[in-house]
């Protein structure tokens, strides 16, 4: 059921971080994956490194944003398909409503939900060409809780949770299921020095049910559930992958 075994995927953002845990994770299963980020010598170095796990990936290299029909029509080029896509790309701005212009807000939303949008509507054509197309948005707790001093992001990621449902309703007619994980505290490289201070350790006792980060290998096998066909007939979810944190009081 988890097998995916003659599928291609891309997975963007999948340089590093929970993108490269999950292209990992797919490739792992039997899917031909290639992966994309901006940083061409990242994705490199990444591709040598699961090579030496006896891991075969590909790379796309190029900004997602601004050129998908490029970089996805490479990608296919590369696969000679298309059956699943995570979309993994996303960018925070941490200040809080004073402090933010709305062009810098409008700026992060075209990065975190207009260019998803983008994403998916160049993928449609290929992914409809699949027997069971796979499309995953990776959205964030902030779609579903706030803080303080987060508004361009927690208004992103709402909004890119609201389009999964959207495109789930109006793509299912297809066989083409349209899902979305959302990660809590993880543990990346990017969160590494947060991870580590000790003034943080209460506060994740507190607020996270397992009382841990999550290990960034642990968001993998959320994406093979949704890419495989044991979720043939799930369509339309947020997956919350968060250690329990959005349901505790």
């Amino acid at each position: 059921m988890f097998d995916l075994s003659g599928k291609t995927a891309l997975v963007t953002g999948g340089g590093r971080g929970l993108g490269l845990e999950m292209a990992k994770a797919l490739a792992a299963a039997g899917a031909w994956t290639v992966i994309n980020g901006r940083n061409g010598q990242g994705l490199e170095e990444a591709r040598k490194r699961l090579q030496g796990d006896g891991i075969e990936i590909g790379i796309a290299a190029g900004d997602i944003t601004r050129d998908a029909p490029a970089i996805i029509a490479a990608a296919v080029e590369k696969t000679g398909g298309l059956d699943i896509l995570i979309h993994a790309v996303g960018e925070r701005d941490r200040r809080g409503t004073e402090a933010m212009e709305p062009h810098e807000f409008a700026a992060l939303l075209n990065t975190d939900l207009t260019a998803a949008y983008a994403v998916a509507k160049t993928a449609l054509p290929y992914l409809r060409r699949s027997v069971a197309g796979r499309l995953i948005f990776v959205t964030s707790i902030a779609a579903l809780a706030a803080r303080a001093g987060d508004p361009a992001y927690t208004a992103a990621k709402g909004g890119l949770a609201a389009l999964t449902r959207s495109l789930a309703v109006e793509l299912g007619a297809d066989n083409l299921t349209v899902n979305a994980i959302a990660p809590g505290w993880f543990a990346t490289e990017t969160n590494a020095h947060l991870a580590a201070d000790p003034a943080l350790k209460a506060f994740v006792d507190i607020r996270i049910p397992l009382k841990r980060w999550g290990r960034p290998e642990e968001i993998a096998p959320a994406a093979v559930f949704l890419a495989s066909p044991a979720a043939s007939f799930v369509n339309g979810i947020t997956l919350t992958v968060d250690g329990g944190m959005t349901v505790q009081m």
